[in-house]
């Protein structure tokens, strides 16, 4: 008898704690949804627009004000702090390598990548090159660039209508017909230079 009392005296109190869990929850629920209402009450008000936002600390200005709002592209600032903490001439160039990125419909993090793997981020190439990328280099043949930009421009052409157009999509393929010599290393070193820009 006294083991069915007090597994009563159990049940019981586990329902009542369920309950009192309930009720904060739905009160809770309650107090949300009147904090909801009374914002948007707030915002349906005829509020005086000259007043609406105004900062006590804020000049007076006679005459017109004009807004302008710019927005800036993640992977510009991506890049540009991946050329800084590599000391890179390409810093200045982040924006570039991103429009022809997206005119050519490939992936913004493949120029910087090639370009970590050939030459340290421009640190290592010939002598008024500008060449980043190995483009054109082998024996004693350098293709020479009178800037970044016009690398830039040249390269990703090549990219896509030698490379992507005809099939070679990833690091390994790309390696084969880019410097096909390689073991592996310079697929590898593009896979994780992709992935340290992600």
């Amino acid at each position: 008898m006294i083991k069915k009392v007090s597994i009563y005296l159990v049940i019981f109190i586990a329902l009542t704690l369920v309950n009192f869990s309930l009720y904060f929850k739905i009160y809770n629920l309650t107090k949300k949804e009147a904090h909801i209402k009374k914002v948007l009450a707030e915002i349906a008000e005829d509020v005086d627009p000259k007043n609406q936002f105004n900062l006590s600390s804020a000049p007076t200005v006679l005459g017109s004000v004009s807004t302008e709002v710019e927005l800036s592209d993640g992977r510009i600032t991506n890049l540009k702090s991946f050329f800084r903490k590599y000391n890179s001439p390409l810093y200045d160039s982040a924006d570039v390598i991103i429009q022809v990125s997206d005119l050519y419909h490939f992936d913004y993090r493949l120029l910087p990548a090639i370009a970590m793997q050939e030459s340290n981020l421009c640190r290592v190439i010939p002598d008024d090159s500008h060449n980043c990328w190995g483009w054109g280099i082998y024996g004693t043949t350098v293709t020479k660039f009178d800037s970044y930009e016009e690398a830039i421009q040249v390269v990703a052409l090549g990219i896509k209508k030698e490379y992507l157009d005809k099939g070679f999509i990833t690091a390994s393929s790309i390696m084969e017909k880019y410097t096909p010599s390689s073991n592996g290393s310079w697929a590898h070193g593009v896979n994780t230079f992709l992935r340290m820009l992600e």
